[in-house]
């Protein structure tokens, strides 16, 4: 939460091996502490090998003039508990969207 009791999220997607082509972000969330992203981003990849690979999906706030503050929620294969599950079923469930709500957290 910045000064104002505000913050301005958005999401980062990074897929580490594929360059520039692999980084993408939602739009900021103006001004909220309860932020929807419903935006979607596909990488072309096979399913086989998606096991192997790392996405990873964070949650920021947009600073101007600083840097921008990580605010929780990272998913892929390197997650834990409820976060890691989600990634598991993403992996089980070929061609279908697994959706869940996850809760923001300021791990630093």
């Amino acid at each position: 939460m910045d000064a104002n009791g505000y913050s301005d999220p958005y999401v980062k997607c990074l897929k580490p091996d594929m360059g520039k082509k692999g980084k993408c972000k939602t739009q900021i969330k103006k001004r909220t502490l309860n932020p929807e992203f419903n935006e979607e981003f596909s990488f072309d990849i096979k399913h086989s090998e998606l096991a192997k690979k790392t996405l990873d999906i964070s949650v920021w706030d947009y600073d101007i003039g600083k840097s921008n503050d990580y605010i929780g929620c990272q998913l892929g294969i390197t997650a834990k508990g409820e976060r890691l599950k989600h990634w598991y079923e993403c992996l089980k469930n070929k061609d279908k969207k697994i959706e869940r709500w996850h809760t923001l957290l300021n791990e630093n």
